[in-house]
């Protein structure tokens, strides 16, 4: 015959591992929500890519979709980020809130497309000055940021990153 106390005393260990992983699950949600916030605030940021030289950065104004996990940008195809971004997916994209001295660092994977649907929904005024032909301007690219991981230093009193990675839904 088993012994009920032992079960009893296993059970509450079971359910107080599960409320840790409940508890660090929320937590990981917290953080990568704060990353969201970061890339939503801070709305341009570095994207670095990699060419036959080594690594090229260039600032780009994102359009991030939380709920889907991407972050969108428009983008011109006579620039070498295409090129670049077809021979290597794996790119970084930093992001500086000054405000919050939070400081950011994604990995990830890009995509470029013509995709003349999602350029008009991403579209803003400010692309008008860079790219005066409108969402329907023929060199006009769509470019799919899918994030993996990401470092956040976040506030004056952080002296350590604090790292995540993303989950494909």
């Amino acid at each position: 015959m088993r012994n009920p106390q032992g079960m009893d005393k296993q059970m509450g260990v079971m359910q107080e591992s599960m409320l840790n992983m409940s508890a660090r699950d929320m937590t990981e949600q917290n953080h990568i929500s704060r990353v969201w916030d970061v890339v939503e605030k801070a709305r341009v940021g570095m994207l670095t890519t990699r060419f036959a030289g080594g690594l090229r950065a260039r600032p780009l104004e994102a359009r991030p979709d939380r709920d889907a996990g991407i972050i969108w940008f428009v983008t011109d195809v006579r620039g070498a980020k295409d090129d670049e971004i077809d021979a290597d997916h794996d790119i970084g994209l930093v992001f500086i809130d000054e405000g919050d001295r939070a400081y950011l660092s994604i990995t990830g994977r890009a995509f470029v497309t013509r995709d003349t649907a999602k350029t008009k929904d991403i579209w803003k005024k400010t692309d008008d000055i860079w790219l005066p032909g409108g969402p329907g301007d023929p060199n006009v690219r769509v470019l799919r940021i899918e994030p993996t991981r990401a470092e956040l230093w976040d506030g004056p009193s952080s002296g350590a990153v604090a790292a995540f990675e993303f989950t494909r839904k």
